[in-house]
Formats: C-alpha cells, sequence, structure tokens
C-alpha cells in the first residue's frame, strides 16, 4: 500500500490513502469513503468496508462495475453522476444517488458538492466533453478536499477558495500538463495538492518545480503506480 498521509480537521485527523492513479480512500472517524476505485481490489483489500462511494465519471480507470459490486457492502452509499449511473444495474442502480455539476449534498457530517470537470482545448474535448463528469469538494468539519477528477483547469477551478487539500490530474492529452495545473493552484491556492492520474508521463515533475517557490502550496509527490 502507497504511503498514507494524515492531516488535522477540528473533528479528529483526516487520512488520505492514495490507491493508484485516479483511485484514493478517505478515513475520517470511523468512516471510510472511496473515490473512483476503478480496477484496483487488490489494492482495496486492506481497507474496511466502504461507507460511501464516490465516482467522477465512467471511464474504465475511474470505474469498474466488478470492482464496485465486489467493495460495496448492502450499507455503502454510492454517488455518481448520470454517465456513471447508466452503467448501474439492479439494486445498485436503485440505490446509487444521482448527482450533476452545481449540486450539493451530504452525507452524514461530510459536505458534498460537485463541480464541473470537462476539457476546454480544442482537441481534447472529445475525451471529457462538457456535462460528462464531475469533481467533488468534500467537507470534513470545515476541512475542503477537492479531487478534480478528469479535467482541464476550469474557470470553477480557478475559482475555488479555502481549499485544503487539492488532487489533480495531469496526463496529456486527457487532461492538464503541468504548467496548466500549476498555474491553477496559483489561482485557487490550496493549502496541499497532490498530483495524480499521471502515468508514466512527466507532467507531476514539470507541475512541481514550477510550484518549488510558490510558498502558499505544498506538493505532496506519492508514487501512484507503485510495484506495477
Amino acid at each position: 500500500m502507497i504511503k498514507s498521509d494524515t492531516i488535522e480537521t477540528r473533528d479528529g485527523p483526516l487520512t488520505i490513502q492514495p490507491i493508484r492513479h485516479a483511485s484514493l480512500a478517505l478515513l475520517w472517524k470511523d468512516l471510510t469513503i472511496l473515490v473512483d476505485p476503478a480496477d484496483n481490489l487488490p489494492r482495496l483489500a486492506g481497507l474496511a468496508e466502504p461507507n460511501l462511494i464516490l465516482f467522477t465519471h465512467q471511464h474504465g480507470d475511474h470505474f469498474n462495475r466488478e470492482t464496485l459490486e465486489a467493495v460495496a457492502g448492502s450499507g455503502t452509499a454510492i454517488i455518481v453522476p448520470r454517465v456513471v449511473m447508466d452503467e448501474l444495474h439492479g439494486e445498485l442502480h436503485d440505490r446509487a444517488r444521482l448527482i450533476g455539476a452545481g449540486d450539493t449534498t451530504a452525507f452524514g457530517e461530510i459536505g458534498i458538492v460537485a463541480l464541473p470537470a470537462h476539457n476546454l482545448t480544442p482537441e481534447r474535448l472529445a475525451f471529457h466533453p462538457r456535462g460528462m463528469g464531475v469533481g467533488y469538494v468534500l467537507s470534513f468539519a470545515g476541512t475542503r478536499l477537492y479531487v478534480a477528477g478528469d479535467t482541464e483547469d476550469t474557470p470553477e477551478m480557478r475559482g475555488l477558495q479555502d481549499i485544503d487539500v487539492a488532487f489533480l490530474p495531469m496526463n496529456l492529452p486527457y487532461t492538464m500538463s503541468g504548467s496548466q495545473a500549476a498555474d491553477a493552484v496559483m489561482a485557487f491556492r490550496p493549502r496541499l495538492v497532490y498530483p495524480f492520474h499521471y502515468l508514466d508521463g512527466v507532467e507531476h515533475e514539470i507541475f512541481e518545480g514550477l510550484l518549488r517557490q510558490f510558498e502558499s502550496t505544498e506538493v505532496r509527490i506519492r508514487d501512484w503506480y507503485a510495484d506495477d
């Protein structure tokens, strides 16, 4: 398992557990939250049954129906955009909660806001068109965490405020370049940022270099592809 990190909230520690690529787990109080678990069953084996699973969109590196069926217990809440809802059937479909960009909801004490996640560059629009996916801002007792999904630096991202932790994708041509992501960070100034979704590219290294002197934000590199 990749090294986890713990940050303090006003109501206890929040543990951030990278899983792989764009998949992560969040552990807070007695809750386990998965984001985009995808096809990562071996890496999920050591975690408790999730209380909540969030999906950003339907692409195979973010969503896998067999993984969802394997890890979701009878009490697991599932929150999805329309493109994932269309992939669900039977009981999982019936109990999944639909969310769209701009929607606000909650899971117990955790606030959830869905943001647009899509490409902007004309030659990349076919990968993630507007209206397909979402990103999430999750609030844990005042600590705000942003998981961007697959996106470029949308106005909604750049306009974020008071983000404590951000997860930003940076692999071309599908999401952002390292320089795009760095420019976005300079706009919304998260306290801590994790580059992820970078495969074997170098964009996360470019990103880290550009932000080395940007004191507002700590860049935290984790090996999302360890043991691949």
